[in-house]
């Protein structure tokens, strides 16, 4: 018998139904519902290529909810970090060198020049 074991133990996600886990069942299923929903709404009014890319797209953000991760973070954790650094609290980085090298040896340098200075005059 082999059992399997990640890597990361934080990486571990349960299955609950169909090899999913709880939070992309759950959102699977509310994908499937919203896009039956919009296929009963707009069947009366448009064709069934136009009905069939708005049941996609109305799925889509549904499905990206449930299984998307970026930098370990949830769908909905993403979007409110990048609402926060982009939106609420902007920063305007300014990048200023920093010469560490000379700053220790400034004071050296000055006072050679003006020996140097003094040795023209």
């Amino acid at each position: 018998m082999e059992v399997k074991i990640n890597r990361e133990i934080c990486d571990y996600t349960e299955s609950v139904f169909f090899g999913l886990s709880l939070r992309q069942f759950i959102f699977s299923i509310l994908a499937c519902g919203v896009a039956v929903g919009i296929y009963f709404l707009i069947r009366p009014h448009a064709g069934m290529e136009t009905v069939s890319w708005m049941c996609v797209l109305g799925a889509a953000p549904f499905a990206a909810l449930g299984f998307v991760r970026y930098h370990g973070m949830n769908a909905e954790q993403f979007v409110w970090t990048w609402i926060k650094s982009e939106i609420l609290i902007p920063k305007q980085l300014i990048f200023r060198p920093e010469n560490l090298y000379y700053e220790a040896l400034e004071p050296s340098l000055r006072k050679h020049e003006k020996e140097e200075m003094k040795r023209h005059d």
